[in-house]
């Protein structure tokens, strides 16, 4: 009888990860499904005490974590802080911020503050990273935690459209860079998600319905929803995919 084909493992068991924008949320439970998935995970994040939460109850549920104090809008000293630590084998960029105003209404400091954390820094930590991986010679997975706003416009979002149309960019180049090294990057476009970020937003109960209007499958998004594709991007399981961008939208985009 002819062997069937085994699926990929999605199991992550003796790789390295470092998760940025840890401490709550998006980040937390994506660190949180990393580690059930068997890797060591770093959880980084300039408040120290959220993300050594984090780690503890990462720890107190079987799984191996710990905290990295980082503030990831400092280039040089991210730099500093991760060639001070073993090499990673999966990176999640997820720290991230959003400043919604009307496109006339935006200031220069708005401008940096969104661009400057959500492409800028995302950049160095990504090229940090990678350096350390081909210098290792591991194959390794980068993630970018993306929007959908990455991939259409929005009123009042175009310092938040700007940052993740440029992150989208970045992760086709920047797997083109990498394949020759054997290491993939991707996206995660999600929507929107509950998450102490988003929830100011989402209290506004018109901006509520017209964001239920385009979900198709009628709710918002909860962080479990991108728990399975972290895992996925991460394991060999996605081992041909680089470069391109696993929209998490509940139907937004479709239309």
């Amino acid at each position: 009888m002819q062997p069937l084909p085994q699926t990929p493992s999605f199991r992550l068991d003796g790789k390295r990860a470092l998760v940025t924008g840890a401490g709550r949320g998006i980040g937390l439970a994506c660190a949180a499904a990393l580690a059930q998935a068997g890797a060591h995970v770093t959880l980084a994040a300039r408040s120290l005490d959220e993300i050594a939460n984090g780690a503890h109850a990462i720890c107190a549920t079987g799984g191996n974590a710990e905290a990295l104090r980082l503030d990831v809008n400092d280039v040089v000293g991210t730099a500093c802080a991760l060639d001070g630590v073993d090499p990673f084998d999966i990176l999640l960029n997820n720290a991230g911020t959003n400043r919604p105003k009307a496109f006339t209404e935006v200031s220069e400091e708005d401008y940096d503050a969104v661009l400057g954390l959500n492409l800028r820094a995302a950049f160095f930590v990504a090229q940090n990273v990678a350096r350390r991986m081909i210098a290792t010679g591991r194959k390794g997975s980068i993630i970018h935690i993306g929007s959908q706003m990455g991939h259409v416009g929005g009123p009042r979002r175009s310092l938040y459209c700007a940052s993740k149309w440029g992150l989208e960019g970045l992760n086709k180049s920047i797997a083109l860079d990498l394949a020759p090294h054997g290491i993939r990057s991707n996206t995660i476009a999600p929507t929107f998600i509950e998450t102490p970020m988003t929830k100011p937003f989402l209290e506004d109960k018109a901006f509520l319905a017209t964001v239920l209007e385009k979900i198709k499958l009628g709710r918002l998004g909860r962080v479990e929803d991108l728990m399975g594709a972290v895992v996925f991007l991460a394991s060999d399981a996605s081992a041909l995919m680089t470069g391109t961008s696993l929209i998490v939208d509940g139907g937004w985009t479709a239309e």
